[in-house]
């Protein structure tokens, strides 16, 4: 298994002392109870209000200035103390860096967001998870097979931060991955897993000429329709359902440019080579396909790395029960198996994703 430099430094010998290693099995062991209680930090605003006071603020003052009772507010400073999200100087309570970070990294606050409102329930059923090949956490919002059927019946709140996260991520990729998909001038784009549609709006708005087609589930595509139907270059965005997950459903034809993003991580390695097996049957020797992925072994900074592989287990509690954030080993093996080859890759594109262009081996 290979990794970027920073990541075998990091993950090939021991770097903490005991004492250090023994601290962090018991964040480990209290992990649940530190996240909530720093979710809540944010939402009563307490870190907000600390972080504008110069000097900090009393438990007294906290207590005015969020109407909390004086024991909610004293559990959560001194859980919050501990934690290191906050400090105490002179009696008074100030936000620490860490907590700095809590509120103003969006990526952190994406994260909060996904893990408790999609994530936390579904995710005390991992076990069974992990033993049946299935997302046995969905069943706490309802009896789909996979995440995916059910996206359009989730809660609000649910939905809006599944798409809030999903939307993050990939939203800080587009401006760089248009420049590499249109170097080749696509003038007809097949947007596989193509979600509300808001890469082919960027496509249609990006090349005045390029046609989009989303090939994504059907009841998907009603919300992508519902998203686009009043956008500039709607009338050059198609969809074509499918079960993708039908091995027997093939790919349409004609298109030069194939675009799958943040969307082989929803199926697992066997399902991923039946996928790119019948994009590579509709490919011609000019057809490129665009596969843009957060591999968690290409990232940059260590921490990229650490959250990718946490929440990763989100596809196993909840999503679909067999895939995952791939090693770029593992999913090259697949677009090999498949027929194509990996002719470039574009790595440390918006927060940490990577492309890779593929095409059709020809003999």
């Amino acid at each position: 298994m290979k990794l970027f430099p920073s990541l075998e430094k990091r993950y090939t010998k021991e770097r903490q002392s005991a004492l250090d290693a023994q601290r962090l099995a018991h964040e480990i062991s209290q992990g649940p109870i530190v996240f909530q209680v720093s979710r809540l930090m944010i939402k009563f605003g307490i870190l907000q209000l600390l972080l504008d006071a110069e000097n900090g603020l009393t438990l007294d003052e906290v207590v005015e200035k969020t109407k909390l009772s004086r024991y909610a507010a004293q559990c959560l400073l001194e859980s919050s103390l501990t934690i290191g999200t906050v400090l105490y100087k002179n009696e008074r309570f100030v936000c620490s860096k860490a907590g700095w970070f809590l509120l103003n990294d969006r990526a952190i606050r994406v994260d909060v967001d996904f893990n408790h409102d999609v994530n936390y329930l579904g995710f005390y059923h991992l076990e069974e998870a992990l033993l049946n090949g299935k997302p046995e956490g969905l069943k706490v919002f309802g009896n789909w097979p996979t995440i995916y059927e059910g996206l359009s019946s989730l809660p609000e709140q649910v939905q809006k931060s599944w798409f809030g996260f999903d939307h993050f991520y990939s939203d800080e990729s587009f401006n760089e991955a248009l420049q590499i998909v249109f170097e080749h001038q696509p003038q007809t784009l097949l947007d596989v897993g193509g979600n509300t549609g808001r890469w082919a709006l960027r496509c249609v708005d990006y090349h005045p000429e390029v046609k989009v087609t989303i090939m994504d589930l059907p009841q998907q595509l009603v919300l992508m329709k519902e998203q686009t139907a009043k956008e500039k270059g709607a009338d050059r965005i198609f969809g074509h359902g499918v079960n993708l997950l039908d091995k027997a459903a093939p790919f349409p034809t004609g298109f030069n440019a194939i675009w799958m993003s943040q969307f082989l991580d929803c199926f697992s390695e066997e399902e991923v080579t039946s996928i790119l097996t019948r994009a590579a049957a509709s490919m011609d020797e000019n057809s490129l396909l665009y596969i843009m992925e957060t591999f968690w072994d290409r990232q940059r900074f260590e921490t990229a790395a650490y959250c990718l592989t946490q929440i990763s287990l989100y596809f196993t509690a909840l999503a679909n029960g067999n895939s995952k954030m791939y090693h770029s080993d593992d999913m090259i093996r697949c677009v090999n198996a498949a027929g194509l080859t990996v002719a470039e890759i574009h790595d440390g594109l918006g927060q940490g994703h990577s492309i890779l262009v593929c095409k059709k081996i020809t003999n």
